[in-house]
Parts: structure tokens; C-alpha cells; sequence
């Protein structure tokens, strides 16, 4: 087996051991048109067996790219974040680009991330994970001058894969009415690191919508407002529950968050669902081990689409598009019609 001087393995060894010119082997290695199935074969099985890895450097001097892609995110210990993260990553390793992952987790981490990233590396495309980007900020991203997609919230300044959050919120407090629920709580959440993050709004105003639609006022007593997180859902139920009239069914924003509700409801003695309903949104792994009754939303399909779509929009092929997928209420036994005497 014959190697470059350097005694690592080259395009030209490859290119020797297959037959063919060095500049048919790269086209071969990458891809490209102009070669035959045969050849491209011939190449590939040279290169398997000269243990051949392609070089970062001389696949950006042949695609004028950097071969690497960045996803911003602001948490990556949720498993919506780490989830829809892995499903990006899965089809941008795919397609050999390396992922670089950074995370703005506060309003300092945001400001630093957008300050210093058009200076701090080139990248060939970025998906945003999770969160708005405000007007200052996009104005910094524009300087990079390369692809963007947001993945889990619709954003109108970039393509977007994501569910309809208002539509999600509809399904869940839809379902507890047809059940014949009247006092419905909802526990909304919110991130403070991330003000105005994009699925709070369109959630909440599908509840009130909902509710109007049948006729229902929501008084401020039935909306609690707390941070995003179980314990957080926890205390939201502990207040709903000092009401002197109750809620029969309660809609929460997360899994997480509904999960931490129905705990405080059991710890006070009550039937869940017998006593008071509760459906939650996401599907997390969590929910089918307690029986939760939830929207599904498909996260890992969310960051596939999301990157499939930034590939897309990298190789130039074709106008990006937006993809919106369908949410899927999963009934299970957190919810039921309330108790007789409970109906308003």
C-alpha cells in the first residue's frame, strides 16, 4: 500500500488505487456530477479500503464551504431542546457537516452570542432552537450572510419547522370541554431568560378563544403564571386549589408542568382524574409512564425537518419553505368528564 510522504493517506492514493484522475476521485468523494455509478462505486471502495478520511480544508477549498453548521439554543438539559437538537444533528452528520452547539441561556449568554458570532467563526448555515430572535439580534445574524432556519416556534423572518402552538392549545382545551369541563385552570409558563418566547402567546390565546367559543368566561383566578418546570407546575395547582371554587380540569402549557400539577393533587387527597382532569403538551417520555393525557408534538421530526431544510437551502436547490407539522391529542387516564356535582 503505497501513502504520501507524510504516511497518512491522500485523495492521490485513493485516486491511484481506483484507476481513475485525482480529479474524478474527487468528484466521486464528493458527490458531484459527472461520474458514473461504476466509478463513483470504484472510488468509494478504494477509499473504505485506505481507511481514507476526507480532509475539512480540502473539502471547503472544493465547495467554497466550511463544512460546519451551527444550532443556538437556550437550554440543553430540557428534553425538548436535547431532543429536537439530536434529531438536527442526526441528518446534519448525515450529510458530513460538523455541528457546532451554542448555548444562550440568559440575557448575558444572548448578548454575548450575538455580539461576537459574525467575528468568532465562519459557519456555512445556523438553526435557532426555541427562542424569538429580536430585531437587533437578527441584524447581527444578517452579517454572517448565511442560511438560517428556526426550528419549535414560527419565526417570519427565517423558514421554520414547528407545530402550531395555537392549534396545539385548541386540541387540549377542546378536549377537556367535550368532556363537559367549565372550570378550566390553565397553567401557562414562561422562561425568563427568553422574554417573548414564542409559544406562550399563541397557547394561552387558544384557551381564551376556546373558552369564549363555548360560551365560558376565564377568570383571572383559573390562569396561574409561572416559570417553566415541574415544581413550578406544582405550586401553580397548590394556588388553584385554595380557590374557593376549584377548577374541574386544568391545561397546562408542558408535560413537565402537568406532571408537577397532578402531584399536588394527589398529595391533597384528590382522584386524578376523578376529581380534577389535567392534560399537558409535547408527549415527553414522562407522560405515557404517568398516564398523561397530552398533545404530541413531533420534536425529533421538528430538528429533521429543520436541517433538512438548511441543507436545502445551502446547496441552493430550491426557494426555503416553512413546515408546520400536525399535533395528535394522546388521550391516556389523566383525563375523564368531571364528577357529578362538579358541572356548573
Amino acid at each position: 500500500m503505497s501513502h504520501s510522504p507524510s504516511g497518512q493517506t491522500t485523495l492521490v492514493d485513493v485516486a491511484r488505487r481506483a484507476g481513475v484522475s485525482l480529479a474524478t476521485a474527487s468528484r466521486a468523494i464528493n458527490d458531484s456530477y459527472g461520474v458514473s455509478t461504476k466509478t463513483r462505486g470504484r472510488v468509494l471502495a478504494a477509499a473504505e479500503e485506505l481507511a481514507y478520511v476526507v480532509s475539512p480544508e480540502a473539502s471547503r477549498l472544493a465547495g467554497g464551504r466550511t463544512g460546519r453548521v451551527g444550532l443556538v439554543v437556550p437550554h440543553i438539559d430540557r428534553w425538548f431542546f436535547g431532543t429536537l437538537v439530536a434529531g438536527a444533528e442526526g441528518v446534519l452528520g448525515d450529510a458530513g457537516l460538523d455541528v457546532l452547539l451554542f448555548r444562550v441561556g440568559d440575557a448575558d449568554d444572548r448578548r454575548d452570542f450575538f455580539h461576537r458570532l459574525p467575528a468568532r467563526r465562519k459557519i456555512d448555515g445556523l438553526i435557532v432552537v426555541g427562542f424569538p430572535v429580536l430585531e437587533a439580534e437578527r441584524e447581527r445574524l444578517d452579517l454572517l450572510g448565511v442560511s438560517i432556519v428556526s426550528a419549535g416556534g414560527q419565526q417570519e423572518a427565517y423558514p421554520y419547522a414547528c407545530v402550531d402552538d395555537y392549534e396545539v392549545g385548541t386540541i387540549a382545551v377542546t378536549h377537556l370541554l367535550n368532556l363537559g369541563h367549565r372550570r378550566i385552570a390553565m397553567i401557562e409558563a414562561i422562561d425568563p431568560d427568553q422574554p417573548g418566547w414564542p409559544t406562550l402567546a399563541p397557547r394561552s390565546a387558544a384557551y381564551h378563544d376556546a373558552l369564549d367559543r363555548a360560551g365560558i368566561r376565564s377568570g383571572p383566578g383559573l390562569v396561574c403564571t409561572v416559570p417553566w418546570g415541574g415544581e413550578a407546575g406544582a405550586d401553580a395547582m397548590a394556588q388553584l386549589l385554595s380557590r374557593a371554587e376549584p377548577p374541574t380540569a386544568v391545561y397546562a402549557h408542558s408535560d413537565e408542568i402537568a406532571v408537577g400539577a397532578i402531584r399536588t393533587a394527589r398529595r391533597a387527597g384528590l382522584d386524578v382524574p376523578g376529581d380534577i382532569s389535567v392534560v399537558g403538551i409535547d408527549d415527553h417520555p414522562i407522560a405515557a409512564l404517568t398516564d398523561l393525557t397530552t398533545v404530541a408534538q413531533p420534536v425529533r421530526a421538528i430538528g429533521e425537518r429543520a436541517a433538512a431544510t438548511l441543507l436545502e437551502m445551502i446547496d441552493g436547490q430550491h426557494l426555503p419553505s416553512s413546515t408546520t407539522f400536525p399535533a395528535k391529542l394522546v388521550v391516556r387516564r389523566s383525563t375523564a368528564p368531571p364528577a357529578v356535582g362538579a358541572r356548573d
